[in-house]
């Protein structure tokens, strides 16, 4: 594939609105939007100049001045006094409220996710725009008249996340009142400490967030361990060997991977567990049964020892350049129907651009080793960053060759489990086309995060990582989802083959029966 500008979408798992532009030009001068998103965009914005509900208002007489400014400014007086609060007689709630200028501005923050039903506003669950749009009203820098509607303050952010996942920087735009010099301690002492506004930058009244945004960069935290091979004696173990058997030499040889089980069960054998017991263990819980109480006690030793290994596994330089090199597989150009849900090869908005893959030198939480994985696109789908994750995570894990990313990119359907949603976070928006004008052209300080480092470093390891590192400590979810996909042995409705068979030596043209499209 060549890696050229493609088709704009907005980021996250919005709904796919597209706009044409290419991947580094000016996004504004070249967006273009449906009718409908305009109408709703100049009906909330009260104080544009360029709206359209009169056509004179696009009228100029020769010195440049707009027929009509009286009536105009009569128009929208009266305009804001059809939208405010009215009780149920009809008589405005905030008559004597003093009317103060709005300006249209970018507002930069980040928060932990832990706790919100994502994003976006969604009555009565409790979201992190609820959490904002409660603490600008109450700071003044939204009047009461428009605190019963984002809409009129013509709100916008730049990615919608979901449950639970966090932003160390994310961009909201509205038009606000910004009169006092400290809005933005007002604002975030009404907010709680996992949900900050950095600053805010003034903008033009056509300044969207989400349009005029070029690309996103997001981080994925995840335990090395989550690279080691599937247990011997599991469901997908098995069907690797198997596979493996009828084609000789296609699946790599993981000596690491080995050495880390054989010490495991070494240790559990020590300790009195034997294998049986454990492939009880873990068909029990595959089921949902119930353990017998000398399994449990078995259990309890089994899940100790497993707890301790992983904790003590170091990842050797050649797997991590492993992962490395498998993750560049995804930059450029691709369709990347396979790691979304809904969409078909055929469908254009499939096909997605990707920037950079960057993977850190492990670090040590606790005594756990973790890597983090910056990933930089113009525009992702829903589930498409934790699919992409889990995809390199099988395919490093299984043994099979590394092409077999880059086929999941072709027309046969496969079925990749998307990896947690704990260890994602987005890390900032990108604007670098509106930024270049802007700097360029109107010698201006670029939108961005750059100025508030320091403080997003500070935040992030409090309130993000920590949070990250806690609850994998707590819960397992990165060895418990592991431990689910190889113990999973479901089939293909059409073809009867085994779901994650693509991962073997048979490869994805053995799993080219089409499946249904669902959230696994």
């Amino acid at each position: 594939m060549t890696d050229t500008p493609i088709e704009k979408r907005e980021g996250d798992d919005d709904v796919v609105t597209t706009t044409t532009t290419p991947i580094l030009a000016n996004a504004e001068s070249t967006e273009t939007t449906t009718t409908k998103e305009t109408v709703i965009n100049e009906n909330n914005d009260d104080e544009n100049e360029n709206s359209a509900e009169d056509p004179n208002d696009y009228l100029r007489i020769r010195n440049g001045d707009r027929l009509g400014s009286t009536a105009k400014r009569q128009r929208l007086l009266k305009k804001e006094q059809n939208t405010r609060i009215v009780d149920e007689n009809g008589n405005p709630v905030y008559a004597n409220e003093k009317r103060r200028p709005k300006k249209k501005v970018a507002c930069m923050i980040g928060y932990c996710g832990t706790g919100y039903h994502g994003m976006q506003l969604n009555p009565p669950d409790k979201t992190i725009e609820g959490e904002l749009f409660e603490a600008f009203i109450k700071s003044g820098a939204i009047s009461q008249n428009n605190s019963n509607d984002l809409k009129k303050n013509g709100f916008m952010r730049a990615a919608r996340t979901d449950k639970g996942v966090h932003a160390a920087g994310n961009v909201v735009s509205l038009k606000m009142i910004i009169e006092d010099n400290d809005i933005v301690e007002k604002i975030n002492s009404f907010l709680p400490e996992q949900i900050r506004l950095w600053g805010y930058q003034r903008t033009n009244n056509a300044f969207d967030c989400r349009k005029m945004c070029s690309s996103r960069i997001y981080e994925y935290l995840m335990p090395t361990y989550s690279f080691l091979p599937p247990r011997p004696g599991t469901v997908l173990a098995k069907e690797i060997e198997k596979a493996e058997k009828e084609f000789k030499g296609t699946t790599r040889e993981d000596k690491e991977g080995e050495e880390f089980w054989i010490n495991l069960m070494n240790k559990c054998k020590d300790a009195g567990v034997t294998d049986n017991e454990i492939d009880q263990i873990y068909e029990a819980n595959r089921i949902g049964l119930d353990l017998s109480v000398p399994l449990e006690a078995a259990a309890i030793n089994f899940r100790k020892i497993s707890r301790e290994c992983r904790g003590q596994y170091r990842i050797s330089n050649e797997r991590l350049e492993l992962v490395r090199k498998a993750l560049n597989i995804y930059v450029g150009s691709h369709n990347f129907h396979n790691f979304t849900i809904g969409k078909s090869y055929k469908d254009p908005s499939a096909r997605r651009y990707m920037k950079s893959f960057k993977v850190s030198e492990p670090f040590l939480i606790e005594g756990t080793e973790w890597i983090s994985i910056k990933v930089h696109g113009q525009s992702f789908m829903l589930h498409q960053i934790r699919k992409m994750i889990g995809m390199v995570a099988l395919v490093i894990r299984t043994g099979c060759p590394l092409e077999r990313i880059e086929e999941a990119f072709g027309e046969n359907k496969i079925n990749i489990p998307k990896a947690p949603a704990l260890g994602l976070l987005l890390e900032q928006p990108v604007y670098d086309g509106y930024n270049q004008k802007l700097t360029g052209d109107f010698g201006r300080e670029a939108l961005g995060f750059d100025k508030y480092e320091k403080e997003m470093d500070a935040f992030k390891h409090k309130f993000i990582y920590d949070k990250i590192f806690n609850e994998e400590q707590k819960e397992h979810v990165f060895s418990g989802f592991f431990s689910f996909i190889d113990a999973f042995n479901g089939v293909h409705e059409n073809s009867g083959l085994p779901i994650f068979q693509f991962l073997t030596a048979h490869g994805i043209v053995g799993n080219n029966q089409p499946i249904n499209d669902g959230d696994e």
